[in-house]
């Protein structure tokens, strides 16, 4: 029996890695990485995949607030979203960021289907990662990758195993969307996951999203390197919806407030809701929050088809009216 001898070398010999980045994203997720990101059903999970592969992309901070150390382009798989709808979020997303789609390496997979238990779709995959030579792959999400049984730790651990042949043979970062137990508690996120635990501890880096009534949060873990504490995060539903850092999406909140009174004070009459939408170029559904915060807090108060502040007496035509 002939065989080939396995490479061994001293450990002073091992490669140094040339100086490249430690880091995707700091301190989000490590450079050529693979991990889960995963999450009940709901969480902006998607989203989420969207913000780091835009960020990676473009060199922009994902969640604008972490940097991106290894740029370049990125391959897409959405398996759950209509193309216009991934491109309609790409799109706002750009816009948030003042970036043009059109300028950015993001390459979306339109395949109908990728089984990667097959040997056909496993190759299909590896060629489009060489001729992108993507710095990042988002798999969206795991359980349409497959026809496999997510409990069966050997069928699982080869779909994974593939994609770790991929990471190391191309030199990228993977990235595996995955849903979470509904009613998971397990004092690791990671043991959350549903199916085979051969799924958490596959990452080098995982992010793991919770939500609680109206808040996210994001748990990080890294094999290699210290995770940072949980992190709180929103999505913003402004003209141009996008992910933001907790404390930074209440900074908008109370921003569009602020602006909205400024704007009513201003008026000698009250405003309609679709001159106020005009002014303040947002999002009608956005408007339409701040709007009732401000009458929950007694600082505005619909009068007729408009909107006054401070609360009137004796504008013409009749009295207040909650929204």
């Amino acid at each position: 029996m002939t065989y080939e001898p396995l490479p061994v070398v001293r450990a002073a010999e091992l490669d140094d890695g040339d100086g490249a980045a430690r880091w995707l994203i700091e301190p989000l997720w490590m450079r050529a990485a693979v991990g889960i990101l995963g999450g009940a059903p709901k969480c902006c999970k998607s989203w989420l995949g969207l913000d780091i592969a835009l960020s990676v992309a473009s060199g922009t901070r994902a969640l604008d607030a972490f940097d991106v150390h290894d740029k370049g382009p990125v391959l897409l798989f959405m398996a759950e979203d209509a193309a216009a709808v991934v491109k309609q979020r790409l799109v706002g997303l750009c816009a948030h960021r003042r970036l043009d789609l059109v300028d950015l390496p993001l390459h979306v997979i339109t395949a109908p289907a990728l089984r990667l238990d097959r040997e056909r779709d496993q190759a299909r995959l590896r060629d489009a990662a060489a001729r992108y030579a993507p710095r990042l792959v988002l798999l969206d999400p795991f359980v349409r990758l497959h026809r496999i049984d997510e409990n069966d730790a050997g069928e699982v651990s080869a779909l994974l195993g593939y994609l770790r042949e991929l990471q190391r043979e191309l030199d990228l970062a993977v990235l595996v969307v995955h849903h979470a137990r509904k009613n998971g508690s397990a004092v690791q996120p990671g043991q959350s996951l549903r199916g085979s635990s051969d799924l958490h501890a596959w990452g080098d880096s995982n992010l793991y999203v919770r939500r609680t009534k109206d808040a996210l949060a994001l748990a990080v873990e890294h094999r290699a390197a210290r995770a940072p504490d949980s992190i709180d995060f929103a999505l913003v539903d402004d003209l141009h919806p996008h992910l933001a850092i907790a404390a930074a999406a209440k900074e908008r909140h109370d921003d569009l407030d602020q602006r909205l009174l400024d704007t009513l004070r201003g008026a000698n009459a009250p405003l309609a809701r679709a001159t106020l939408r005009d002014a303040l170029h947002v999002r009608n559904e956005r408007l339409g929050d701040a709007l009732a915060r401000l009458t929950a807090d007694g600082a505005v108060a619909r009068v007729g088809e408009g909107w006054a502040v401070p609360v009137p007496s004796s504008y013409e035509g009749g009295g207040t009216e909650r929204p």
